[in-house]
């Protein structure tokens, strides 16, 4: 079976892979495919978003497709930045610059807010959509907490200021592959995986 993963990320490419070795799937990317227009994010839940990701990479090439969208929620934020997550700051440029901007509003926004009531969770939700409109979608959420002062190299986003639970480290101080064991996009991929074979 082969399925398209509708990204041009190659850590979510390798992730995938490794997620489907014992499985007769065989995983490609965006970049492995002729081009399409590829329509903006413009959904109001993680959902909406990777479904219509996914549909619209079914639609142009004919394979199964599977999209992912995810994001920060905070708690205090009432759920934001959410899936606005990659553009809070609305800032432009290179996607360093992004990140540091949207981490920094985020945290200042959460200055005031006292230990208890720092709660956040990262969520990924995970869509598979087959050329003749049948879909999946499953959600997954990484609890945990913000911390005030960013920590750790790995990772990218929002990963620096947040613990996931039951955890001490930040998920940019945790390494790739301990991240890739138990992260909110790992999760849902891992739940998509066993339906994916409904959609061949």
């Amino acid at each position: 079976m082969r399925v398209l993963l509708a990204t041009r990320n190659d850590a979510k490419l390798a992730e995938l892979r490794r997620l489907t070795t014992s499985q007769d799937i065989e995983i490609v990317g965006l970049d492995d495919v002729p081009a399409f227009p590829e329509a903006p994010e413009t959904g109001a839940t993680f959902e909406e978003n990777a479904l219509a990701k996914a549909r619209d990479a079914a639609a142009a090439t004919g394979l199964v497709a599977v999209a992912d969208d995810s994001g920060l929620t905070v708690d205090a934020l009432n759920g934001m930045p959410g899936v606005l997550s990659a553009r809070w700051s609305g800032r432009s440029g290179a996607r360093a610059e992004r990140d540091a901007a949207n981490l920094a509003l985020v945290l200042d926004q959460m200055a005031d807010v006292p230990e208890e009531r720092r709660g956040a969770a990262f969520v990924c939700a995970a869509a598979a959509a087959h050329p003749d409109g049948r879909e999946v979608v499953v959600v997954e959420r990484w609890p945990g907490t913000l911390i005030r002062l960013p920590r750790g190299t790995n990772g990218f986003g929002y990963d620096p200021a947040f613990v996931p639970e039951g955890e001490s480290r930040t998920s940019a101080e945790m390494a790739p592959e301990e991240k890739d064991a138990v992260s909110h996009r790992a999760q849902a991929l891992r739940s998509l995986m066993p339906r994916l074979h409904e959609l061949s």
